[in-house]
């Protein structure tokens, strides 16, 4: 009697065909019977397992040939990928579909080690599926209700979301993070993100670095055309109610920038080039002809053609209103043309300079320029000296700055700046509430006690270098104190050399001022401030929020450092008491 073989191949399966007998008890019957002749026996099984063989390979290339599908085309992006994030911007309209049914392959069986499908082992009963119907072009001709296809499947709240609502929340996310890269993300998630991140009103300010390059290498042609694209498509699509737009870090193509946003965005209204290079003449003269609503130009930390911006000022300066600049050996040639009067409503004025550039000097005439610009409010000389010039012709004695609130001329260094000198900036300007003299050591407490400001709000008198040998002034704090009492917000005296007795009366007069109960922040690093004259002053200003009392000799130990936070400060005045 010969074995019976039965040829079991699992559909659906990677591994080789099985041969298994028929039954365990014809096997063992089998095996009695015929014990003489169970040599021949094996000649068969050789022959299938070739033959299966050939098998497993046909069905091996049909595999191969099903996986050759055609992919769905992407859709195109006029802003390819490159080297920032800034290139990667969707070109797709509101009647552009980017969803598209993907068709999904049948999952492959898991097999065990032995090349046995786990199903055939053990039989189960499978939980019943939910059967999803497939969306075909058969059921779209039907007219079937695509709504309701898949509608347990996944999430709509993004698509059912009313496009006003987005914005507002697109809104938050700009004023925090800005717009690029935000929108430009958020713009490829789906055909309804798309037309809420290009509504105009989130492209109102604007701030675009410039593409990362690896030290050492240049930019490839390739490359620098798709930042143009960028730049076309940007002005294009994106940009048509920009009012305030920065370039960080920009090296090239800085006048085409500005040629393309001058002659799209005419509503401009602040323009700032960060650490940039290479604005020229025609640049400014662009951005003058065509942004008619200008106000405000930042171009500190900037390369950039003076003589340019000098005549972009002579000819477009009566509209500009706050100007920031770098110091440079031709900061005196724009000081001279603001001195003459091109920019008449000019409001802020700020000239600065690297903290690690040294002791930096910028001839000035106080007088010419306070004829030149009567309406300034703020006026910051940021780690720069200003040093007396005389022009010739111009008034000794004028109005000065009528409208002046803010007057800043710190530096980390020595001020050579003297009580005369302040006084012929500030003798016409009553309203002054901010004044900013860290490093000013010439300066006395009877200078300032002289000055016409009467609501004086914030006083930063610092001195941040290791000597007090040039230290003018060591006694009257307590007369700027009485002064000042009822208006006085914030105070900074760090390593001025007053005595402790004149300390103790300043720190009285403040305490019981009418303004006590808005007294915010004081820095007394480095003074000679004593413990009971300090536990006054806490005691009655329930709104300090800063103490900074490191390095002061005359407090025990453990209660010189920084405080912040007004439940920080009343843990110092339990010490105290």
């Amino acid at each position: 009697m010969e074995s019976t073989i039965m040829e079991v191949t699992l559909p659906n399966s990677n591994t080789e065909p099985e041969f298994l007998q028929a039954s365990s008890g014809e096997m063992s019957a089998t095996q009695s019977s015929t014990a003489g002749t169970s040599q021949s026996a094996p000649t068969k099984p050789k022959r299938l397992l070739k033959r299966k063989a050939d098998s497993v390979t046909d069905d091996k290339t049909k595999k191969k040939k099903k996986k050759t599908v055609k992919r769905t085309i992407r859709p195109n992006y006029t802003v390819q990928e490159g080297e920032d994030m800034l290139l990667i911007i969707s070109n797709i309209n509101s009647s552009d579909s980017i969803w598209k049914t993907k068709r999904k392959g049948s999952k492959k069986k898991k097999t065990n080690a032995k090349g046995k499908s786990k199903t055939s082992a053990k039989k189960t009963k499978k939980a019943p599926v939910k059967v999803i119907p497939k969306v075909t072009e058969q059921a779209i001709d039907k007219n079937v209700d695509l709504e309701s296809v898949n509608a347990d499947s996944f999430d709509r709240w993004g698509q059912s979301l009313p496009i006003e609502v987005l914005v507002k929340i697109f809104q938050f996310a700009v004023l925090q993070d800005g717009a690029v890269p935000f929108l430009c993300r958020v713009g490829r998630v789906c055909r309804l993100w798309n037309g809420a991140a290009s509504s105009p009103i989130l492209w109102r300010s604007v701030s675009v670095g410039y593409c990362w390059i690896e030290p050492g290498k240049s930019q490839l042609p390739g490359t620098e055309q798709k930042i143009r694209n960028t730049i076309d498509w940007l002005a294009e699509n994106r940009l048509s109610q920009l009012r305030e737009f920065s370039l960080c870090h920009w090296k090239k193509h800085v006048d085409y920038v500005i040629q393309k946003v001058s002659q799209s965005c005419t509503n401009l209204h602040s323009l700032k080039l960060s650490y940039c290079t290479g604005m020229t003449e025609t640049a400014f003269q662009n951005l003058g002809a065509q942004c008619r609503s200008l106000e405000n130009i930042n171009l500190q930390h900037s390369e950039f053609n003076v003589d340019g911006l000098v005549s972009f000022l002579e000819s477009y300066g009566n509209q500009i209103k706050k100007i920031y600049l770098t110091h440079s050996t031709k900061s005196d040639k724009l000081l001279s043309a603001l001195s003459k009067g091109c920019c008449p409503e000019l409001m802020l004025l700020e000239i600065n300079t690297k903290l690690d550039g040294g002791y930096c000097q910028l001839p000035i005439c106080i007088q010419a320029l306070q004829i030149g610009c009567p309406k300034l409010q703020t006026f910051r000389l940021m780690n720069v000296t200003p040093v007396p010039k005389k022009i010739r012709n111009t008034p000794n004695s004028t109005s000065g700055f009528p409208m002046l609130e803010e007057l800043c001329i710190a530096t980390s260094s020595h001020s050579f700046m003297t009580d005369g000198d302040l006084n012929n900036v500030l003798h016409g300007s009553p309203h002054l509430r901010v004044l900013d003299l860290r490093g000013g050591s010439r300066i006395t407490a009877t200078g300032l006690y002289a000055l016409p400001c009467e609501r004086l709000e914030c006083l930063y008198w610092g001195l941040y270098f290791n000597s007090n040998a040039m230290v003018a002034s060591k006694k009257g704090i307590h007369m700027l104190a009485h002064k000042w009492s009822s208006t006085l917000r914030e105070l900074d005296l760090a390593n001025q050399p007053f005595s402790e007795e004149d300390m103790e009366i300043a720190m009285g007069r403040l305490a019981h001022g009418a303004g006590v109960d808005l007294f915010r922040s004081l820095n007394l690093s480095g003074t000679k401030i004593t413990s009971s004259a300090l536990r006054l002053l806490i005691s009655q200003s329930p709104a300090l929020k800063y103490l900074n009392l490191s390095s002061c000799r005359y407090l025990p130990r453990g209660l010189k450092r920084v405080y912040h936070g007004r439940e920080d400060i009343q843990l110092l005045l339990e010490k105290l008491d």
